[in-house]
């Protein structure tokens, strides 16, 4: 199966999850009299349309949009709006009636995710997409819910998480747009001027250091690796004779300590604030400095013990 097969179902998939945001629009359009739906609602009009006709028209129209609800939340005018929540009595009587069934809709989303990545030539994201699809119909056949259901508790968490949501994919093209635009080569001239070349710890503990706080500034690892390894990991580590292989992929875990320390991860440590509607907007990373430093340390070990 060749790409344009892959991306042609990957296409197919971006069109689902543009209709649900034309839907999560019309629901708060249609249900919220507050002053915020208007903005609220063009929000998700914009990012049903980029997942959608996004390859389909100019870059140019594309930046304007992205522009346009980058202010709209910056003004804040993205809101909750109504949503249609399961009542904890409604939950009781379902966690009753269905007992342990009520995972298996989860496992066979794992499940079949992981046999789609691995064993066919369609590769992770369709896999995801097909799991997906594949788990809701399960979840539909065991529990039997009201054919809206779905799309109720769709557009609940979609608002929940809400601007949020789409922060990785815009950390993600930054990290590409660092990347083309020659950044690591910056950074490995900025700091060559006052690292010692040669020295294997501290050329470990730049390579670490690095990739945590590019991490914290990205929000991403896999953002951050290109830029730092490029800009850090090459010339201070590699080029001493540190092990690619070893070093790169302490590298990229240490990354994740910074995952652990910022906000701009919003998968890991501001949604889970949405979702259980917890009060202090740094809960979660207070609770993972104490470890995500040790770890730090620990990787800086390792690599130095390893790679070199």
């Amino acid at each position: 199966m060749n790409n344009q097969t892959i991306n042609q179902i990957l296409e197919i998939f971006y069109v689902l999850i543009g209709l649900q945001f034309f839907y999560t629009a019309w629901r708060v359009f249609r249900n919220n009299l507050n002053e915020k739906r208007i903005g609220t609602s063009l929000f998700w009009v914009i990012l049903g349309l980029m997942f959608i006709v996004g390859p389909y028209i100019p870059n140019m129209i594309n930046g304007i949009l992205v522009l346009t609800m980058g202010v709209l939340t910056i003004t804040k005018n993205v809101r909750i709006g109504k949503i249609v929540d399961v009542k904890h009595e409604e939950e009781e009587a379902g966690a009753s009636k269905f007992g342990s069934k009520l995972f298996i809709p989860a496992i066979v989303l794992a499940v079949v995710a992981v046999v789609v990545s691995t064993w066919t030539p369609l590769g992770g994201a369709v896999g995801i997409g097909v799991s997906s699809v594949v788990g809701l119909i399960v979840a539909y056949i065991l529990l039997r819910p009201k054919g809206k259901m779905g799309l109720y508790d769709s557009d609940r968490l979609v608002q929940q998480i809400g601007t949020v949501g789409i922060l990785p994919q815009f950390l993600a093209a930054l990290g590409i747009l660092f990347t083309v635009s020659g950044l690591g080569e910056t950074i490995s001239k900025g700091i060559s001027g006052f690292l010692p070349e040669g020295n294997q710890l501290i050329g470990a503990m730049a390579y670490v250091i690095g990739m945590v706080l590019f991490t914290m500034l990205m929000g991403n690892a896999f953002a951050a690796f290109t830029v730092i390894t490029a800009s850090i990991g090459v010339p201070f580590v590699m080029a001493i004779g540190g092990d690619p292989a070893i070093a790169g992929a302490l590298a990229m875990t240490g990354g994740f300590c910074g995952t652990l320390l910022t906000p701009m991860a919003a998968n890991f440590n501001t949604l889970p604030i949405a979702l259980l509607e917890m009060k202090d907007e740094l809960a979660v990373i207070k609770a993972q400095i104490p470890m995500a430093l040790i770890l730090i340390v620990v990787h800086i070990v390792l690599m130095y013990l390893l790679a070199f």
